[in-house]
């Protein structure tokens, strides 16, 4: 946005003063800059991907962002899946998340997408990030997170999780895993997570307690040998922390929950891969998973040695996200409606 002015100095200086406060505005191309302030992250760039008809990720991403920027200094861009009739956010518009070239920059990316059908002038930002050898964090529907009606041909179509010819697609050839089936009972047995003890001193896990989630454990049947599981997923007998595990076959054995693994890109360079099939909104109000995710931001970035005993995540501002569910996002929000106030 370039606003003009035809008067004389003193407009000039607020003309340049309105820009200013717009840049950040600007280089997300629709959707929110978060800059970040002191902290080993300064100088570093991640971009967030929200996208998802279900879990909530538009209420997510932001938080997450304000946490990586105030109190780490990562300078954060959240981009937003973007309804083009009135520029608000909308999860059901698959095929519009403007912005997509501030990739060109990122350093890192944290993804929480579903069943997007991107244009390819918009994907191919993803896909030469990923192909430039960066890293991605991925939560919980981002193992099917692009799909590409038949009727719409695209040069990325094999993004598509039910992709033939890449199988599984973006998610289980990037990733390690695509969607195959809720492994607990959706809606009604939550997750436990269990640090797997071979990897309890793994960075990403440094100063992880207790995990409790109420979004249910992801069946993961295709994770490659090379994957390293840091935390397996317990099912539980109910929708609170203290019920049991469930007794019998569904916790035996139990399922990746979150991983580390690397992926070869077309250019042969390797990205550094965290994904995880927890992620909800809701989900996030566990601070060990945000303290979870604030690590892998370190270790994505090559920080991980600088990565604290005990991560500050407690929240900017409020936090009170919407339960999961289809249809309960917050109508009429703009971008610009999320940004933080001087």
């Amino acid at each position: 946005m370039i606003l003009r002015f035809k008067a004389g100095p003193h407009a000039l200086v607020l003309a340049l003063v309105a820009q200013l406060a717009l840049a950040g505005w600007a280089r997300a191309g629709g959707g929110v800059v978060y800059e970040g302030k002191n902290g080993p992250g300064k100088g570093k760039h991640i971009v967030l991907l929200s996208g998802d008809e279900e879990y909530r990720s538009e209420e997510s991403m932001p938080m997450l962002a304000k946490i990586l920027a105030e109190r780490h200094g990562f300078t954060c861009t959240v981009l937003f899946a973007i309804s083009p009739a009135d520029g608000t956010i909308d999860p059901l518009t698959l095929t519009n998340i403007p912005g997509m070239e501030a990739l060109d920059s990122a350093d890192a990316c944290v993804i929480a997408l579903r069943w997007r059908g991107l244009p390819d002038e918009q994907m191919k930002h993803f896909v030469d990030y990923l192909n430039a050898g960066k890293p991605i964090i991925a939560l919980r529907t981002s193992t099917h997170a692009f799909a590409y009606p038949t009727n719409l041909p695209s040069a990325y179509a094999r993004y598509d999780w039910r992709s033939q010819d890449w199988p599984g697609g973006f998610g289980q050839q990037v990733l390690g895993e695509t969607w195959v089936a809720h492994h607990g009972n959706h809606g009604k047995e939550s997750t436990r997570g269990l640090i797997n003890e071979a990897y309890k001193d793994n960075p990403v896990l440094r100063g992880v307690g207790d995990l409790w989630v109420p979004t249910d454990v992801y069946e993961v049947v295709h994770l490659p040998r090379d994957a390293q599981v840091l935390v397996w997923g317990q099912v539980l007998s109910g929708m609170n922390p203290t019920d049991p595990a469930v007794e019998g076959p569904k916790n035996h054995p139990l399922m990746p929950l979150v991983w580390l693994r690397n992926y070869k890109g077309e250019q042969g360079r390797t990205s550094k891969i965290c994904a995880t099939t927890m992620g909800a909104a809701v989900d996030l109000q566990n601070e060990n998973l945000r303290r979870l995710l604030v690590n892998a931001c370190y270790w994505a970035t090559g920080l991980q040695k600088q990565i604290p005993a005990k991560a500050n995540v407690a929240y900017v501002g409020e936090y009170h996200p919407g339960w999961f569910g289809f249809g309960k996002f917050k109508h009429g929000v703009k971008p610009e409606d999320l940004r933080l106030q001087p």
